[in-house]
């Protein structure tokens, strides 16, 4: 592929600046404490930090105007506090290296916890959903093909950096075969007031079956400034992100897989259903946030929580693509195609611009009120005649809203608040997201929250086009807003564990659907009768988790359960009932405490149920109501270490596949991997 070189000379640049930044890090770290949740400087957040652990830096001092200078002559060490991380809405968080079970359960592709998720054989493909959760809706809609998205870091991933000295961190991981995965960051200060950060995530994979490959390249770039008064803050990102996969539409025959015939061990021989489609999604994003005080009222040096009033602006400009091609036409996707090669392309060009004016008191709390443009462009080449209907190329507007935001602690009481109301435009309605946190001592807290959100469904819904002709609606006039009404619940106690509850109400619920025939589906041709609907009924959604890790001595048994209970007029919604992960592990530090080690094994089960099936052409997955999947163990064996600031991976997946029998699936027509060892490691360097 032609943008595969120039993802290879990214990934060269990439490896050629972290390699001369560890030329010259340090010796670091003392070890930590082991039983503390790590950070992640992809996606995902650290749980808790770990103040204890230090860099032993000789030539960085605390205190210094610029790095490797000191007003002190003394040599200090820096605290692993001192190397924060900011998140999009300001929360901050610091840099962890221990090694923790936690961890090794966000080491994969999308550096979270998949949980809920069930992945495809290949890395890089679409997850499956194993739970649902409606309290987290994005307040306008997107371009679609969500089950493309997993990966794709939106402006709400992109993480912004404050550090004493440079620091790099870099993840390596094979993938299923002819392939590595790479995630890379730099993080460094030009000043005391002025840091800034360059990453790429790029990774390849062959896949065990023919015509699965896929590729991922990810590149960050971001900037924070505080002026030296700290009136005036500057903080922006630039994003170009390339996913992109090749798509065989599954098995074309399932006894070859499910028979196990010795001549289909390997999986390469086994026939799909297509060996010439490939779909892609490709972005670019620039952002920028400044913020000014107008009033920073201190009653001496050293308030914190000064009395301030301050105002702000947001800008983000984003273009984002959605291409399916295919070299012949194929009846997976429907006869009689409009034109050969198929050539399908969905764009969305967004601008985002929000007015903020924020007052912060130590006793009222912070206070901000907004108003924000958004105006978008989701477009296809031309308008589409037919004999039933017209279809229009494009949606275009602008949605003007108005919000506010609240938050404050109040002894033990923690509370937060957002708003949303959109006063003019057609894809929005309003949002309110209200949260409370009751620490009831310093081994627990109860949490209660609500959510209220309307919008209309994403574009790919409204409008669509394709060469292939069943693949052509527009709906905008016809469908109506999502109306989603979530009430959560939380506990967290260290003797207890961690409770949370969701109830969820939610009406026109959008999905996609096929309405092939018993003989369609028969004749492989499902996929090509697929198409939006919205469900008329309420539906009602009931989530319950349980986290609980019980020790003793040097070994320890996570375990996470969730039931799910769905009601509805119609079976529109499809989840499994009861998913569980359970790991039994042993901690312990060997070699005379120069390695502390981890090993152990995971049970993952969730029960059988009508799993939703995947179609390539609209980059989503569909109900399908026709078989029960699931109901089956993954077992996977893992060996983590920790030497200084690497953390080493080794897991053998799937291991009962070797001797179970091959039903294991993650869509119809899609099987799970089989057995593979996998090998990696994380890194961090401080200079």
């Amino acid at each position: 592929m032609p943008n595969q070189y120039r993802g290879m000379r990214l990934i060269l640049l990439t490896l050629l600046l972290f390699f001369t930044q560890s030329a010259v890090a340090q010796k670091d770290s003392i070890p930590a404490t082991k039983r503390m949740d790590s950070l992640s400087t992809g996606k995902t957040k650290p749980d808790v930090i770990n103040p204890k652990d230090t860099i032993q830096g000789g030539r960085a001092k605390i205190g210094s105007k610029k790095a490797g200078k000191s007003k002190s002559t003394k040599q200090d060490s820096l605290s692993i506090r001192d190397y924060k991380i900011i998140s999009y809405q300001r929360d901050t968080t610091y840099l962890d290296t221990t090694l923790t079970i936690r961890k090794e359960y966000k080491y994969n592709y999308i550096r979270e916890d998949d949980f809920e998720l069930m992945p495809f054989a290949n890395m890089g493909q679409p997850y499956n959903e194993l739970g649902k959760t409606f309290s987290r809706t994005i307040y306008y809609p997107s371009i679609g093909a969500t089950a493309k998205h997993p990966g794709y870091f939106e402006k709400e991933d992109i993480d912004y950096y404050n550090v004493p000295t440079p620091m790099t961190e870099l993840m390596f991981k094979t993938t299923m075969e002819q392939g590595q995965y790479l995630d890379a960051l730099l993080t460094f200060n030009l000043s005391e007031r002025f840091n800034a950060s360059v990453a790429y995530n790029g990774f390849r994979s062959l896949g065990k079956y023919r015509y699965e490959e896929a590729q991922d390249g990810k590149f960050r770039a971001t900037f924070n400034y505080l002026s030296q008064n700290g009136r005036y803050g500057l903080r922006g990102h630039i994003a170009a992100q390339e996913m992109q996969s090749e798509e065989s539409g599954g098995l074309l025959d399932r006894s070859q897989f499910e028979d196990d015939a010795p001549d289909f061990q390997d999986r390469a021989k086994i026939d799909l259903l297509y060996t010439d489609a490939n779909n892609r999604i490709l972005g670019k994003r620039y952002f920028l946030e400044q913020q000014f005080k107008l009033v920073n009222h201190k009653k001496d040096s050293t308030d914190k929580d000064p009395t301030t009033l301050a105002i702000g602006h947001e800008f983000s400009y984003e273009s984002k693509i959605y291409d399916f091609e295919q070299t012949r036409q194929n009846d997976a996707f429907g006869q009689d195609p409009f034109l050969t090669p198929i050539e399908d392309r969905a764009r969305l060009k967004t601008m985002f611009n929000k007015g903020t004016i924020a007052f912060s008191n130590r006793t009222l709390g912070r206070l901000s009120g907004n108003v924000s443009l958004y105006s978008y462009n989701y477009f296809f080449n031309s308008l589409l005649i037919t004999d039933e209907q017209t279809i229009q190329n494009k949606l275009k507007g602008e949605e003007i809203s108005v919000g506010g935001y609240y938050n404050n602690t109040i002894g033990p009481l923690f509370l937060k608040g957002n708003i949303n109301y959109t006063v003019s435009g057609d894809l929005t309605g309003n949002n309110l997201d209200a949260l409370a946190t009751y620490r009831l001592n310093n081994n627990n807290s109860l949490t209660g929250a609500i959510h209220v959100s309307s919008r209309m469904p994403d574009f790919n819904y409204l409008l669509y086009q394709s060469d292939y002709r069943n693949f052509n609606w527009q709906n905008n006039n016809d469908f109506e807003n999502v109306q989603t009404q979530s009430l959560r619940f939380g506990l967290d106690s260290k003797k207890i564990g961690q409770l949370e509850a969701e109830y969820s109400l939610v009406d026109n619920y959008t999905y996609f659907a096929s309405t092939a025939s018993q003989e369609e589906i028969e004749l492989n041709q499902e996929t090509a009768f697929v198409r939006p609907f919205q469900e008329s009924g309420t539906i009602n959604h009931l989530k319950v988790k349980y986290t609980k890790e019980i020790g003793w001595r040097k070994w320890a048994l996570m375990n996470t359960v969730m039931y799910q209970e769905v009601t509805q007029d119609n079976q529109v919604l499809n989840l499994p009932q009861v998913v569980t992960r359970n790991t039994l592990y042993f901690s312990s530090d060997v070699f005379k405490k120069a390695m502390f080690l981890q090993t152990g094994v995971t049970f993952k089960y969730f029960t059988s149920y009508n799993m939703n099936a995947y179609n390539p052409l609209l980059g989503e997955f569909y109900i399908q109501n026709n078989e029960e999947l699931g109901g089956y163990p993954l077992l996977d064996f893992f060996i983590n270490a920790k030497v200084r600031q690497t953390r080493i991976y080794l897991k053998a997946e799937h291991i009962n596949s070797i001797f179970s029998e091959p039903n294991y699936y993650s869509a119809p027509n899609y099987p799970y991997r089989d057995f593979v060892i996998r090998f990696g490691l994380v890194w961090n360097f401080f200079s």
